[in-house]
């Protein structure tokens, strides 16, 4: 992977792992179908009138924009309501890497190092251990939310590869334009017009700044640099690195909304980071090389 490119990759897992935080802030006083709605309506608009159409199907959009929007973030919206702790969300949504290596071996014939079947079991450790550790607040439900949003991103992981779509900031948002109907219709038939009611009355500063972070740094810049390391390098290299995003979640917690990090919850991110280490180390190596070449 080139220097430039590593940067990118750190950039978009600290703002992405800040954005759970930050989102939490706004749910505190906004529907979490409604949020990502509004959310999704900005990143779409007024952007479809001014950036064409990237050149892939309107299947290809369509399945994005549904998977990514209401099939990811709404549930991860509802996961953190239902009292999962952000920087817990955070690891829970990490599981989409593992998928993610999955579907690069059944679908893109790529092949596991050793190093990655030995991070795998690592990570999952790590993982396990923050669920077992978890406060009580946190349901079982917002768990399975969760893994149902990582499993989402795992296969919009897929769809970036199978569609070869080459302007992968159009590509965004023009998929964007495709989730917020679902999205307020579902708003609609689980509380009715309440949301909506309410919704001018109870936005704060807060949840505007909020808002404004998920839509422009958290949606428009994070996946496009994502979507752009998908496009460039095999899956199986791109997906591990999304394990730093609970590392940033997590101090973002603890920094934003007060979250406190027991030690055993510290040891099991030092086992995720030591997944995220032994996964990549031929990468690093061979980047190494071609440095000083």
């Amino acid at each position: 992977m080139q220097k430039k490119h590593l940067l990118l990759a750190l950039l978009v897992t600290a703002l992405w792992g800040l954005n759970f935080p930050i989102t939490k802030l706004g749910l505190a006083s906004v529907d979490p179908l409604l949020l990502t709605a509004l959310r999704f309506s900005l990143a779409a608009l007024p952007w479809v009138l001014l950036i064409p159409r990237p050149q892939v199907a309107f299947s290809w959009l369509a399945a994005y924009g549904l998977i990514f929007g209401v099939a990811m973030w709404a549930l991860i919206n509802l996961g953190i309501e239902q009292g999962v702790a952000p920087g817990t969300a955070s690891l829970l949504v990490q599981f989409s890497a593992f998928f993610s290596l999955g579907w690069g071996v059944l679908l893109f014939g790529e092949r596991l190092r050793l190093q990655q079947l030995l991070a795998m079991g690592i990570a999952v450790w790590g993982l396990l251990r923050i669920i077992g550790n978890s406060p009580g607040q946190a349901t079982s439900l917002g768990y399975a939310l969760l893994l149902v949003s990582a499993f989402s991103w795992s296969v919009g992981n897929v769809i970036i590869k199978r569609c070869g779509v080459r302007e992968v900031f159009a590509f965004v948002v023009w998929a964007s334009l495709f989730a917020p109907l679902p999205l307020l219709a579902l708003t609609w038939m689980s509380h009715g017009a309440a949301p909506f009611r309410q919704l001018a009355g109870q936005v704060s500063g807060t949840a505007i700044l909020s808002l404004m972070f998920q839509v422009f740094a958290a949606t428009h810049f994070c996946y496009w640099g994502w979507n752009l390391l998908l496009r460039e390098y095999p899956v199986s290299r791109v997906a591990p690195l999304s394990l730093l995003i609970p590392l940033f979640a997590t101090l973002g917690s603890v920094l934003i909304v007060g979250q406190r990090v027991e030690v055993d919850e510290g040891i099991s991110m030092a086992l995720i980071l030591l997944a995220l280490v032994v996964g990549q180390i031929n990468w690093r190596w061979a980047w190494g090389r071609r440095v000083e070449v």
